[in-house]
């Protein structure tokens, strides 16, 4: 349906409330609707006269200002009858009423509000422009936004006359400089990567304006290129010159001086960051303090008077320290929640993990905290130096909290310490921080004896209490006064409606004498725990010991089920309950989680009191069994055909079935961490091992999509030491398998061909031919890497020979595809280009849609070295769809490249440098050095087409320098292109 400004419909004189409501469009065609239904606007000169009437926002045009914009100087004859006759069927068309004859001129009157595009766009500019001086940036971008989605293409396209042209350039200069507003924001906002390829599409169409080249620099420099932000300069300086024979303007000049001495001021925004619309720019992530807080008063105060002192210091640190089960969360939140006042701009928290064996990295921290902070995905660094000196820079002026949980050591803590004014941070932590510079230190001891009572007292009740006062203390006293066993305690009796205080008191004297142990670091946490669990049912105890085994930083109800072996729904009823007791915590509808601390409880409790004593290996087993079976029903579901399914190792558990691809993407993705903490989990045992290294392989796509790369990789060497601990060919050969997976998708082929080369050997020597299908075809791919045309030739057709004899379609498929490539490296364009359309064939018969953009992949290479430009790029655009879709981060950036080669076949180096900086963006972190300098050598051509010749230098010089690090034979090209530049 033909679009438009969409506006309420309104009561008009004369019409019923069911009349359309007229409305017109000048921000593109001169177009007219009423409701959804154009309507014809006649001939260009009688869309002329209407575009100019409606410019006029209703104030009255005379017949000769009309002639004038419609004809100019020399108008016809008969200019008037013309002007009178066009007047005449506008009216006809348009609502009675509209145009009005008035003074001998015309004006066009009564029309609702928003019925003109261009009266829209002025409400949401004006609408924009103050949200942004109030400082909402988030709500001024999105109403721009929407401004500048009122255009549709050309303003006034079409139509004639002097009058029309000086309007049309005067809204196209607008939309200029709103879309410029837009950007400017966009970089206030920290979405510089983004920025680049846009910014760069638009110097390209305007390469003489100033402004833009100005935010092209500056979001260059943020996004860590600090020599392509100064080529840009030189580019334009060097265009301005030979164009127009004038210097840069003085902003553009003194910024490239800033640029050149790194000043610290370009790395941060240029006004305070906004709270968004929607989104946690101003994040809240403080955990819910405790009702029942009791006592600490002199260290609430303690604590409270430093981080008040945080205003106008360069940081307050305060870090409490003490054994676990003190108190240290609980104190650290209630004194938190007190100060949010004094920290306007919010307030970030995370669990560190610091008493567990695998503690939260500081990198994956700063990810977070970054993205809460309002920084979007592509903008945040890889590295944790990048990550913690764009931190500061993002609280830089602001005033946030950081609760810093359960540290490890000051290590872990230093990267996440805001250091800027005004901002504080609180660490807890089993270790006192000496080392932790600048830091008040707290140690907190167990609670007062009174300060225990009245505790207990807050959680039992006090009628219950004070009826049985001594047994009241006998129970604080025997807890050691650790507040968590006071309150797990107090919650079995509070629960407990029959229990006495007497009878929980004896309970704790004949059934608990671990609970001496309390005076004595961890052990105090242990027996404050057994209370806890000595209260459970059997079924309960049996599921908290067999939950706590899995390393999974969570864990379904799905697979919480496979591992106690019952239905889902008496699982949940046993989690719930387990919840309950706060034994067990709720990480969100349907997964649950252990504190640390209780977990390596649990497992203590599984190693002394689980019956069988093999019933946690095979606990470990059946969640195994059904994450293997679930991987691999995904597996399928995305790759139709695929053989992969039938060579893995049999499961006993069926797994989950799923109703579309969409619930079994989101599945693997969810569960990545855990399915990868397992698979390292169950190498240990050689029971397992085999089916750890397949889980791994049908979970493959948390490599190739770049969602976990580095762990996938570490997960996979792990099961290759071990199979080789254990003396395992097989299983040697499919851990090899996968980690030269990893590789090839890291960019690292010399090491992936060693290892693909290795597992040829290895399966065949067990006789499992599956994974020498893989290696061949991974080797043949590799030779096309490294121009090696004929040993890629041959590994690839005896792949297609391996794939043939298993009935591997999809794996023929996807050799075929690669042999394609072959050919088109060495000249065979014609076979290259039938050797795509048959893998694709295989594909598309099989239904197998994600394999099937590989094949389109191919296919699209082909055609563009074939000269079918405009199929190449339909080819790659169906494979980028699916890519997105299939969230393969990896296979979108590729095809975006190669997308980009498609432009610049057809001498579109504009649309051919958005589209590389886009993959630039994709790839960021993912695929390797190599890809990365592919995009940059041919962004630097099309670069070079929109005369960005400096720029394009900058980029050759990182490829080059990328190649001579991997001693790719790549270089020598790049070297060639840059040989002028070293002459000179």
């Amino acid at each position: 349906m033909d679009g438009g400004p969409r506006v309420p419909e309104q009561r008009r004189p004369g019409s019923s409330a069911e009349s359309a409501v007229l409305r017109f469009g000048v921000l593109g065609p001169v177009r007219a609707w009423r409701g959804d239904e154009p309507l014809h606007t006649g001939s260009p000169q009688q869309r002329a006269l209407l575009a100019a009437l409606l410019l006029r926002e209703g104030r009255t045009a005379t017949a000769a200002e009309l002639i004038d914009a419609l004809w100019g100087e020399e108008p016809p004859s008969r200019a008037l009858a013309a002007l009178r006759t066009y007047a005449s069927r506008l009216r006809k068309i348009l609502d009675p009423g509209v145009l009005v004859s008035e003074s001998g001129g015309y004006a066009i009157r009564g029309l609702a509000e928003g019925a003109l595009d261009l009266a829209v766009a002025q409400d949401l500019a004006a609408e924009a422009e103050k949200a942004r001086t109030a400082g909402d940036l988030c709500h001024a971008r999105e109403v721009l936004g929407r401004a500048l989605a009122l255009w549709d293409g050309e303003p006034l396209a079409g139509v004639p006359g002097p009058y029309a042209q000086t309007q049309r350039v005067r809204l196209a200069e607008w939309r200029l400089q709103l879309l410029e507003t837009r950007l400017d924001m966009d970089l206030e906002q920290g979405c510089h990567a983004e920025a680049v390829s846009e910014l760069t599409a638009l110097t390209a169409a305007h390469p003489l304006r100033e402004r833009l080249r100005e935010l092209l620099m500056l979001a260059l420099y943020r996004s860590g290129r600090q020599a392509e932000a100064l080529a840009v300069y030189a580019d334009t300086r060097r265009l301005l010159a030979d164009e127009l024979g004038v210097d840069p303007r003085p902003g553009l000049t003194e910024l490239q001086q800033r640029i050149l001495r790194a000043d610290p001021g370009l790395a941060e925004p240029s006004s305070p960051v906004a709270e968004p619309a929607a989104g946690p720019v101003r994040p809240a992530q403080l955990p819910a303090t405790v009702p029942d807080f009791t006592g600490r008063a002199a260290l609430v105060r303690e604590l409270s008077g430093i981080l008040a002192a945080a205003d106008g210091r360069v940081m307050a640190v305060s870090a409490v320290a003490g054994i676990g089960g003190v108190g240290k969360t609980t104190l650290a939140v209630h004194v938190a929640h007190q100060a949010r006042a004094a920290f306007p701009d919010g307030q970030l928290y995370v669990d560190l993990q610091g008493a567990g064996s695998r503690a939260a990295e500081p990198q994956t921290v700063l990810g977070a905290f970054l993205r809460a902070l309002g920084t979007p995905e592509a903008a945040v660094p890889d590295s944790l130096e990048e990550r913690a000196a764009l931190y500061r820079s993002v609280l830089a002026g602001r005033r946030v909290l950081v609760l810093l949980d359960n540290a490890r050591d000051a290590a872990q803590v230093r990267p996440l310490l805001p250091g800027t004014e005004g901002c504080a941070a609180l660490v807890t932590s089993r270790v006192r921080m000496v080392d932790l510079a600048g830091a008040h230190l707290v140690d907190l001891d167990v609670m007062a004896p009174d300060e225990a009572l009245a505790l207990f007292t807050r959680i039992v009740g006090e009628e219950r209490v004070a009826a049985e006062r001594e047994a009241a203390l006998d129970v604080v006293a025997a807890c050691g006064f650790l507040p968590l066993a006071i309150r797990i305690a107090a919650s079995r009796l509070a629960s407990r409606r029959t229990w006495t205080v007497s009878v929980l008191a004896a309970k704790l004297a004949d059934e608990r004498r671990r609970l001496d142990e309390l005076r004595a670091g961890d052990l105090a946490v242990k027996a404050t725990f057994e209370l806890g669990y000595g209260q459970l049912e059997p079924a309960q105890a049996r599921a908290f010991r067999l939950l706590g085994l899995a390393d999974g930083p969570d864990i379904s109800l799905a697979a919480a089920a496979a591992v106690l072996d019952l239905p889902v729904a008496d699982t949940e009823e046993l989690l719930e309950s387990l919840v309950d007791t706060s034994l067990l915590e709720s990480a969100a509808p349907g997964r649950y989680r252990f504190h640390d601390l209780v977990r390596l409880y649990a497992r203590a409790c599984a190693e002394r009191d689980e019956r069988p004593p093999g019933e946690r290996a095979a606990a470990l087993s059946r969640l195994l069994d059904f994450c293997l079976a679930t991987a691999s029903a995904v597996y399928a579901i995305e790759r139709p055909g695929d053989r992969l399914v039938d060579h893995l190792q049999p499961t006993g558990h069926p797994g989950l079935a799923f109703a579309d691809r969409g619930a079994a993407r989101d599945w693997l993705y969810t569960e990545a961490n855990c399915l990868l903490a397992l698979a390292r989990q169950s190498a240990g045992r050689p029971g397992t091992l085999r089916r750890a290294i397949d889980l791994l392989w049908a979970a493959l796509d948390l490599s190739e999509s770049g969602a976990n790369p580095r762990e996938y990789e570490a997960t996979a060497r792990a099961l290759l030491e071990a199979a080789r601990r254990f003396g395992e060919p097989r299983a040697e050969a499919r851990a090899l398998m996968t980690l030269a997976h990893a590789h090839v998708d890291g960019g690292r082929f010399d090491l992936a061909d060693q290892e693909a080369e290795q597992v040829i050997r290895l399966a065949h020597a067990a006789d499992d031919l599956l994974p020498v299908c893989w290696a061949r075809n991974a080797r043949g791919i590799i030779a096309l890497y490294q121009n090696r045309h004929a040993d890629g030739e041959e590994h690839l057709s005896r792949a297609i020979e391996h794939f043939r004899a298993l009935g591997d379609r999809p794996g023929e498929a996807s050799a075929l595809c690669n042999l394609s490539r072959i050919h088109l490296a060495t000249g065979r364009t014609q076979s290259a280009v039938a050797l795509a359309r048959r893998g694709i064939g295989i594909y598309d018969a099989m239904g197998n849609s994600m394999r099937g953009a590989n094949g389109r992949y191919a296919l699209g290479m082909a055609l563009t070295q074939s000269g079918l430009l405009t199929a190449a790029a339909d080819r790659l655009r169906e494979a980028l769809e699916v890519f997105r879709d299939s969230r393969q981060r990896l296979w979108e950036g590729m095809t975006l490249f190669r997308l980009a080669e498609v432009d610049l076949a057809a001498r579109r180096p504009a649309q051919a440098a958005v589209k590389a900086e886009t993959a630039l963006t994709v790839l960021r972190g993912i695929g390797g050095a190599w890809r990365r300098g592919n995009v940059l050598t041919m962004l630097g051509h099309a670069l070079t087409g929109i005369g960005q010749t400096d720029r394009a230098q900058v980029c050759w010089r990182e490829a080059l320098r990328i190649y001579e690090e991997l001693g790719s034979p790549e270089a020598a090209a790049v070297r060639e292109l840059l040989s002028p530049v070293r002459a000179a």
